[in-house]
């Protein structure tokens, strides 16, 4: 599948750096994913401190963030089937334009009364997401050779803990140096930038959709959703493992409390706020490696595994909301993020082994649905309790959601 599309077919996979210097087509789109992703970290984290300021509180920053995971939560399953029917390079750019146009909304908050903007600005973008990542996903395997698709996963995959780390960083600096505007500009240019690069893709996204029959996308949709909850029954594995990333995806929410505690507790500001975002990323980086190698190729630890890292999610957010200490703040959340990560990967990795290639793209859809849904959750509670206990109190409350999880998880999923 794709043979045709993509580069003639190599026998020995090539190192990263050497598959970015030949494969020209695939740099463009990897370039452009780490521009785009670095753009949206220059934009939320000053926004998450301007809407903190305007409002004086965090909760317009937990319905923000909670609009963007919901959003692509309820576009996932429709996400797919347009995905597998129209032009992805032309899908690619026009979601790239129109995110740059939902940031350019952003310069429109400047007071209380407008902050609904960015909950509109950001739900926008999160719609575009939706469609855009499954689109380049699905374009990867057109755009190098077989051999060489488990080393441009990785690179993809690991784009997004860089660029959180890099941009979270930068754009918190950026505030303090330049102010909040040109953050919001930097993120429009950044996707104007992606869309061009997309652009200049010459290689097919596709196979070809001549013969693909033209049905009705709620009908597709539902018949898919059908089918895979009818294998997911017949595999108790499969259920265990949809539900595993929803452990670490319910203390999210905490990120929500980050201009908050950052205000009120550790008294670092914006630039604080930001290096809490990279620590996230930090720990991204470094979850997935030290789980491969705590795997070490022995499958029947993943379910350990598996809860050993919601329970140091959640320990280590417990630990976050108890400290005063800045530095040690930051190190909890490294810890927090090394636990999602693993957990991400291990449950990622084990859904693609024990589900057929015919049903692994509607399972996988159905996975990030569910984490989607439980980050949505777990921001709009964190929301809620900021308004009604202390920031340290509400994140404590969240960590204890995720440890709960973590031990029911242990006990249903167990063999029968």
């Amino acid at each position: 599948m794709g043979s045709s599309t993509a580069a003639a077919p190599r026998t020995a996979p090539r190192r990263a750096v050497r598959l970015l210097r030949q494969e020209a087509d695939f740099r463009r789109v990897y370039l452009s994913q780490l521009v785009s992703l670095g753009g949206d970290w220059f934009a939320v984290v000053p926004l998450l401190a301007l809407l903190q300021e305007l409002t004086g509180g965090p909760l317009w920053g937990a319905l923000v963030l909670a609009a963007d995971t919901l959003v692509i939560a309820a576009l996932s399953p429709y996400a797919g089937v347009v995905v597998d029917r129209v032009d992805r390079r032309r899908l690619m750019v026009l979601c790239d334009l129109l995110s740059a146009g939902f940031v350019a909304t952003l310069f429109l908050v400047r007071s209380g009364s407008t902050v609904w903007i960015a909950l509109v600005a950001l739900g926008g973008v999160a719609g575009v997401k939706a469609f855009h990542g499954p689109a380049a996903s699905a374009a990867l395997p057109h755009l190098v050779p077989r051999s060489d698709l488990l080393t441009a996963n990785a690179l993809g995959g690991g784009a997004w803990g860089v660029m959180l780390a890099a941009g979270a960083s930068l754009g918190a600096l950026l505030t303090s140096v330049l102010g909040i505007g040109w953050c919001f500009a930097l993120d429009v240019l950044s996707f104007a930038v992606s869309a061009a690069l997309v652009g200049r893709v010459r290689r097919p996204f596709d196979d070809g959709r001549g013969d693909r029959p033209r049905r009705r996308v709620r009908g597709l949709v539902r018949d898919d959703l059908r089918e895979t909850a009818s294998f997911a029954r017949r595999d108790r594995r499969i259920v265990a493992l949809l539900l595993a990333k929803p452990g670490t995806a319910l203390g999210n929410g905490v990120l929500a409390l980050f201009p908050a505690l950052a205000a009120t507790v550790f008294h670092v500001g914006a630039f604080g706020v930001g290096l809490l975002y990279a620590a996230r990323g930090v720990g991204a980086l470094i979850g997935p490696v030290l789980g491969r190698r705590l795997l070490s190729g022995r499958e029947e630890r993943i379910r350990l595994l598996t809860l050993a890292s919601t329970l140091l999610f959640g320990a280590a957010y417990a630990g976050f909301s108890a400290v005063t200490w800045f530095p040690a703040a930051v190190l909890l959340v490294v810890a927090a993020h090394v636990g999602g990560s693993m957990n991400s990967t291990l449950s990622s990795y084990a859904l693609q082994s024990a589900t057929p290639d015919g049903l692994r793209g509607r399972v996988l859809s159905v996975d990030l649905m569910f984490s989607t849904l439980s980050l949505g959750a777990s921001q709009l509670l964190a929301g809620a309790l900021s308004a009604v206990v202390a920031p340290s109190p509400a994140a404590l409350c969240v960590a204890g959601v995720v440890t709960g999880y973590g031990a029911l998880w242990w006990a249903l999923s167990r063999e029968p």
